[in-house]
């Protein structure tokens, strides 16, 4: 779920203002047929097209105002074995799936690519979809503060001042728009994007929190689905979904950091410590040392190396190990009072874009706790059961502050639909969405799924961060649609 958060979707969002992605071409009505088109440009599969679909902004008003979805594809690359569409839904929330038929799209196998079209979109919100911008201050797009990261005391005070400045902005600056994104929306879209393309049931690959997206989709539409594929997959409970969510980070960064921990004691050039045991006191020491003597760091955001900033570099790192390295430099030169050249971030129009939408479905989906007094028992608790993350996983957001209440309840993962059409695939060791809560969606999905444990790390799992075994289970349902008989694990 936490892609929106990450540099790679920052850097995703960039390119959409930049001009990178398609520019809408032609437009369909909601049942109307789609009208694609090529695209100019050389980032992509020059047989990407592009179309745009309009949608109901309120479904609870269908006649009402319209937005536009911004969609892409590449056809089947056999016609005689088309069986239909394949959606490649993206994570976030905040994170768009437009240029994947020409990116990880490529990376399936030939017979999946025979038998499906494959279809990106920028989900609602995300430009060049109708957009939405909350217009927040620039220093609230730092990811120490998109992340609730507490004082270096522990103080929840500024948590609770940055969410009600962040609602204030979208409240004053989201439009109506701001007040119809959230994840059931997302699956009516889904819906609509279906009928778009005239299938009648729709293949899913759902990354992230994609696949909670993907799971209710399934949920409100469970005939309409063909092969779900739910890869790396969060705590799906009605009340606390977003909420568990940010607290899945506690489990996830301890199921990570011993692996950190032997890399980063291995001999070469990136070494910190000697032994794996002394990683984890190195860094909890120099995590403290940055709370009270922050670095000077001219051009970042915020413009000093602090303990936080520290820490959540942890957290992006440890999403793929090909990043240890970044952490370990910023250790290795916090230990010598120095910094590494200031981290590239994209402009603050496409942060703008991303905030809006991921704190629009955060707080659109569930409502969050308002007492700073809740926050501050909870943000104590968790230093004290997890320091690698500093009471992060259980403080406040913007959502706090939300001047609305969600207009529709969350919808309740069951077992009641078709079997044999979902497939989850999971890393054993997953930073945002740990292995604890996959299981909890497993077990809500009951006989309608298995799923595919894989004893990896990283997030994503499937053609990404996995491995052989589990990407040939999961290219196998998609090509054929068989499935173990029962759950499986990849060693």
């Amino acid at each position: 779920m936490t892609k929106s958060f990450r540099n790679a979707s920052l850097l995703a969002a960039t390119a959409v203002v930049l001009g990178l992605l398609a520019p809408v071409t032609s437009s369909a009505s909601a049942g109307g047929p789609l009208h694609w088109a090529g695209r100019e440009g050389t980032d992509h599969d020059p047989r990407q097209e592009c179309a745009t679909l309009s949608v109901p902004l309120d479904y609870a008003d269908p006649n009402g105002p319209r937005i536009d979805l911004a969609l892409s594809r590449i056809r089947s690359e056999k016609p005689s074995a088309r069986r239909g569409a394949l959606l490649l839904i993206p994570g976030g929330p905040g994170g768009d799936s437009l240029d994947d038929p020409s990116g990880k799209g490529q990376k399936l196998p030939q017979a999946v690519r025979d038998q499906y079209d494959l279809i990106g979109f920028a989900p609602r919100g995300n430009a060049p979809s109708t957009a939405v911008d909350c217009g927040v201050d620039h220093g609230d797009l730092a990811l120490t503060a998109l992340r609730p990261w507490p004082a270096a005391d522990g103080s929840v005070t500024g948590n609770m001042a940055t969410a009600r400045r962040m609602a204030d902005a979208c409240a004053r600056n989201g439009g109506a728009l701001i007040r119809h994104i959230s994840t059931v929306d997302n699956a009516r879209d889904v819906d609509r994007i279906r009928a778009a393309l005239g299938e009648r049931r729709l293949s899913v690959w759902g990354v992230s929190y994609g696949t909670y997206v993907g799971a209710v989709y399934a949920q409100l539409f469970p005939r309409r689905t063909d092969r779900v594929v739910l890869d790396s997959s969060g705590n799906p409970d009605p009340v606390r979904a977003e909420r568990a969510w940010l607290a899945a980070f506690e489990v996830g960064v301890e199921d990570n950091f011993p692996v950190f921990a032997k890399w980063a004691s291995t001999p070469g050039r990136y070494r910190l410590a000697d032994t794996a045991a002394e990683v984890r006191p190195l860094f909890l020491r120099l995590a403290a040392q940055l709370d009270r003597a922050p670095i000077p760091w001219p051009g970042a955001n915020p413009a000093e190396l602090n303990g936080n900033v520290l820490r959540q570099t942890m957290l992006n790192s440890f999403y793929d190990p090909d990043d240890y390295t970044g952490l370990a430099q910023l250790i290795l030169a916090a230990r010598k009072g120095t910094v590494p050249p200031a981290p590239q971030s994209p402009p603050d129009s496409a942060l703008q874009n991303l905030t809006g939408v991921a704190a629009a479905t955060l707080c659109n989906d569930v409502t969050w706790p308002r007492s700073t007094t809740f926050y501050q028992k909870a943000v104590d608790e968790s230093r004290a059961e997890y320091p690698l993350t500093a009471g992060m996983p259980r403080n406040a957001m913007v959502c706090a502050a939300w001047p609305w209440r969600p207009e529709q309840a969350p919808v309740r993962i069951t077992d009641r639909g078709p079997s044999g059409r979902i497939m989850l695939v999971q890393n054993e060791r997953d930073v945002a969405t740990p292995l604890s809560g996959a299981l909890k969606l497993r077990a809500a999905l009951g006989r309608r799924a298995v799923m595919v444990t894989v004893d990896s790390t990283g997030h994503e799992a499937y053609l990404a961060n996995g491995n052989a075994c589990g990407d040939d289970t999961v290219s196998r349902f998609l090509a054929t649609g068989r499935r173990p008989g029962a759950d499986v694990h990849c060693e």
